[in-house]
């Protein structure tokens, strides 16, 4: 809450900068400065990244409960808390960049991408090697890092514009690949008669799906679905949509067991009982 806070004076007292611009692209139409919105550039497009914090909010109320969270995050003690961080900095950092079109918002609203696409792609990384807790906060500085330099290419890129908005897809594609590649280790695990640790796909299907969903919107509003005064707003509904998916997320990650390993019948031996190895 403090970061929204922050965010209001800045929006308020001018402290990000000027409006240059950024974020004119996502078709809601600017509004004057100290007009009836204030000093809210896109006041539609500024208010539905609540949605993430309401998400992030989630996030830690269950990471205050280690029971929720499956058999692996409680081992992870840091990383519950520090996702719910991530998703609630979502908000305030792209609605920088909505309420003031300035270069800073801008560049918060791209950090803001970074960081979660980083923590989706380190975690599922940290998993796939059998590392710590180390090892996560080191990838993922260093995936931030390579976003950052990757957001500093001047080009135009189709479909996502921007090179950063490259970067953050790569990083979103790459996470998916790997909980794929786990899962798959896990089920195989499983069979060969040894202990794996697998999540339950359908909130990873479920974030997936709102991404595509929201991704498709994202491309419409600023197209045929874009009505510039409108309060309903197709990037709004991107906003709150990524926050569904952050949440889906962490259940993904909070669903995951360490299955038990399979007992099987020997012929001869009695039902029930344990092969010999």
């Amino acid at each position: 809450m403090i970061s929204v806070g922050l965010l209001v004076l800045a929006v308020q007292h001018g402290w990000l900068g000027p409006d240059v611009g950024r974020g004119a692209g996502f078709c809601e139409v600017p509004h004057d400065r100290g007009g009836p919105f204030g000093n809210w550039v896109q006041p539609a497009n500024s208010v539905s990244n609540a949605g993430f914090v309401v998400a992030g909010l989630a996030v830690a109320w269950r990471a205050g409960r280690p029971r929720s969270l499956g058999d692996v995050l409680p081992r992870l003690r840091s990383l519950p808390t520090a996702f719910a961080v991530v998703t609630v900095l979502l908000g305030p950092a792209s609605a920088a960049m909505h309420a003031t079109g300035s270069a800073v918002g801008g560049r918060l609203d791209l950090l803001s991408m970074y960081l979660i696409a980083s923590f989706a792609a380190a975690y599922a990384l940290l998993r796939l090697v059998r590392r710590g807790v180390g090892f996560f906060y080191g990838a993922f500085l260093l995936l931030v890092t390579a976003c950052e330099i990757v957001g500093t290419i001047d080009a135009d890129v189709p479909v996502v514009h921007v090179a950063g908005n490259l970067g953050f897809g790569v990083l979103l594609v790459a996470a998916i690949a790997m909980e794929v590649v786990l899962w798959r280790r896990a089920v195989g695990t499983s069979v060969n008669v040894s202990a794996g640790a697998r999540t339950d796909l359908r909130w990873g299907a479920g974030a997936v799906a709102a991404m595509v969903v929201a991704f498709a919107i994202w491309n419409l509003a600023q197209g045929p679905w874009c009505d510039p005064t409108s309060w309903i707003q197709g990037h709004g509904a991107w906003h709150l949509l990524c926050a569904a998916a952050a949440y889906l997320l962490f259940l993904l990650y909070a669903s995951e067991r360490v299955t038990e390993p399979l007992r099987s019948a020997a012929p001869g031996s009695r039902s029930g009982a344990p092969l010999e190895h």
